[in-house]
């Protein structure tokens, strides 16, 4: 089989996968009852704190922000989603009420509303290589830069998570350079991590703090990221529809608390504090590798990049263009039906609000890249 159709075939495959998502969705996603505004409310959250971009999650379970504004008596359960497309499946479900997950995921959920009606209501922030990193082998060539790099990738074994933010980012970059993989394996982290160990895989495009362990622990080499590609990655929060009908103070109380994480992680002084309630709720990843993943800083030539983080809270018009370029990408290769989202899958409305209300703007603060010298941990 030559390369082309390899990688059409397994391009093909993911699609299939895609397509799937919300197949496993059963009866139970029809409308649930959140009772009425005012009335205690029970909600399962679906977040990743196996992916940094969105440990405002990690923030809002540590420190039980959520208590400070939903009504009295509210009950909230977290559940760890270890990719976006697991967290989208149980919201089609009606498993999960509220779903954190990366810009891929939160883009194909708002596209199944056939099967459960669910919205973007703010971004949990955008980067270059929270999400968007090549990583390859520790004995793979040189490179001069990183888009000599990326061009080795053509006609090697590449893994992914599909369905993620990484597996977006992996087709763009290989059809903007043209790049043909001989493979392209939908894997998960452990699987990337054990085939990087046994000398499977020639590359992987992962996120962090996987990136940052793969390294850290000598598995593999960065080689480049999102800003060496001009390709950027973003993470969102959704909710279901039928959450936001019934209980607007419950969306509104949920944002209110996700604006005071996310301000909390923009704060250079709170970064120890977020590193240790990012290990409490992680297995696997030491102090020093998570501290990696949220501020540490990598060199140019591996897609290093001044700021890791833009909180940007609401759907800014950097959140929205990604959004907007992402959906006319995911369409081009049929993974949706439309190049455009429905006008009610983006309601920025109640992020707007809040802002407004606190008399802050977007993007609300940025988390920049430290020197490792600047690890203060044990």
């Amino acid at each position: 089989m030559t390369q082309r159709k390899s990688f059409t075939k397994t391009v093909l495959t993911a699609v299939t996968a895609l397509a799937a998502v919300g197949a496993l969705a059963t009866a139970s996603a029809a409308d649930k009852d959140y009772g009425k505004p005012g009335d205690p409310v029970n909600l399962v959250i679906g977040y990743q704190p196996y992916y940094t971009q969105s440990w405002s999650g990690v923030v809002m379970r540590g420190k039980e922000l959520w208590k400070k504004y939903l009504p009295e008596g509210s009950n909230v359960e977290f559940a760890i989603g270890l990719q976006g497309a697991i967290v989208v499946n149980n919201m089609l479900a009606g498993k999960n009420d509220i779903g954190y997950m990366g810009d891929m995921p939160a883009i194909v959920a708002t596209t199944k509303h056939e099967v459960a009606d669910i919205r973007i209501v703010g971004t949990l922030g955008t980067g270059w290589d929270m999400c968007n990193v090549f990583l390859v082998r520790n004995d793979a060539p040189e490179f001069a830069n990183a888009q000599d790099a990326m061009k080795w990738l053509d006609g090697k074994i590449v893994a992914v998570p599909q369905g993620s933010c990484t597996d977006r980012f992996a087709r763009a970059v290989f059809q903007k350079l043209e790049i043909e993989p001989e493979a392209y394996l939908n894997q998960n982290i452990e699987v990337i991590t054990s085939g990087f160990r046994a000398g499977k895989l020639d590359a992987a495009v992962m996120w962090e703090p996987t990136t940052a362990r793969l390294v850290e622990e000598g598995l593999a080499r960065r080689i480049a990221s999102g800003a060496s590609a001009e390709e950027n990655d973003g993470g969102f929060l959704a909710m279901r529809a039928d959450l936001i009908n019934q209980r607007p103070d419950v969306v509104k109380g949920w944002l209110e608390a996700e604006l005071d994480a996310q301000l909390y992680l923009a704060d250079p002084a709170n970064a120890m504090e977020v590193v240790k309630m990012a290990e409490d709720q992680t297995t696997g990843f030491s102090e020093k590798i998570l501290w990696k993943s949220f501020v540490g800083s990598y060199p140019e030539a591996q897609g290093g990049i001044e700021v890791r983080d833009y909180k940007e809270y609401t759907i800014t018009p950097r959140a929205q263009e990604l959004l907007t370029r992402a959906t006319k990408f995911l369409h081009s290769i049929k993974s949706i039906s439309s190049d455009t989202l429905r006008p009610e899958a983006i309601m920025p409305e109640f992020t707007q609000e809040i802002l407004k209300e606190r008399g802050l703007t977007a993007p609300v603060g940025e988390i920049k890249a430290q020197p490792d010298s600047a690890y203060s941990g044990s």
